[in-house]
């Protein structure tokens, strides 16, 4: 193994749910590939993930709508599968994006944030529409003159300051679209975040959003610096030195026990909770995660 976490906290994480097992066996071990396959696909028929195919209806959406009542809709849903890793190609999952894309043929004004978290969904999990393409555009379209976007904002509107929310999901939805995107809009909208220390105000360099320094175990629409950095690992190979505030964040956060605690949901129905309070294998996966990538970058 080339893991230099505490045997011991790697021995509890490893117990866990299969979402949590197959990250920590690529992110923070040597395990072959297909060990680290094999723990993945469990996620469609253990725990989390089973326990979310289990409630999908018959029209192979979720809940009662598409996007609301949040978070037991389709999209929050198929949010959660992405987290957890449930493998590209799902069968369920490809039903439930062909929930999102009818929906999505009846907008009017569609909203950058629910823009990006369709394309994220869409390109993730390999449903095919030539649709996606067009609303890939209309995002790009959007990025506003400090480098990310706003949810408020519409096309020719430059003045307006990015949302630290719509930008980490349009980061995230690029990322994932990969495609022939110009590598100059991503990199426009890192160094939004770059600019801000990840998580400042720009007016007065404190912490910009109050809730951004907790972790619930799915952010939903949210920014909070572990999302933030969980981006950052995931695009870049090298590491900016004005992130440092934030993993600073992520570190004070550690426990004791050398574990990371659960945070509370955000307020509405949830299909279940993750875990309970206490230390938390997932919040602890991810922490080591974004911080294994910081120290060896």
């Amino acid at each position: 193994m080339r893991s230099t976490v505490d045997p011991d906290v790697l021995e509890w994480l490893l117990e866990g749910d299969p979402a949590v097992r197959w990250r920590v066996l690529r992110e923070l071990t040597d395990a072959a590939e297909r060990t680290v396959t094999t723990q993945r696909k469990r996620v469609a028929t253990e725990g989390w993930g089973a326990r979310l195919l289990a409630v999908q209806n018959d029209d192979g959406g979720w809940g009662d709508g598409v996007y609301s009542p949040k978070w037991t809709s389709t999209t929050y849903t198929l949010l959660r599968l992405l987290w957890l890793g449930l493998p590209p190609g799902h069968p369920g999952a490809l039903r439930g994006c062909e929930r999102l894309w009818e929906w999505q043929a009846r907008w009017r004004t569609p909203e950058m944030c629910i823009v990006s978290m369709l394309i994220r969904i869409t390109a993730y999990f390999g449903y095919d529409t030539p649709r996606l393409d067009g609303v890939v555009d209309c995002l790009l379209d959007h990025q506003l003159d400090d480098g990310g976007w706003n949810c408020a904002a519409r096309p020719g509107e430059k003045a307006k300051h990015s949302s630290f929310h719509t930008s980490v999901m349009a980061l995230e939805a690029f990322e994932a679209y990969g495609g022939r995107v110009d590598r100059a809009v991503p990199r426009r909208g890192r160094e939004f975040f770059l600019d801000h220390r990840l998580f400042r105000s720009h007016r007065t360099g404190g912490v910009a959003i109050r809730a951004s320094t907790r972790f619930p175990a799915f952010p939903e629409w949210h920014f909070d610096v572990m999302r933030g950095l969980e981006y950052f690992a995931g695009a870049s190979e090298v590491r900016d030195e004005r992130l440092g505030d934030a993993i600073q964040v992520v570190r004070d956060a550690r426990r004791r026990d050398g574990r990371w605690p659960t945070y509370a949901q955000y307020p509405g129905r949830h299909w279940f909770q993750l875990e309970p309070s206490g230390a938390s294998r997932w919040n602890t996966a991810r922490a080591l995660r974004v911080l294994t990538w910081w120290d060896r970058a």
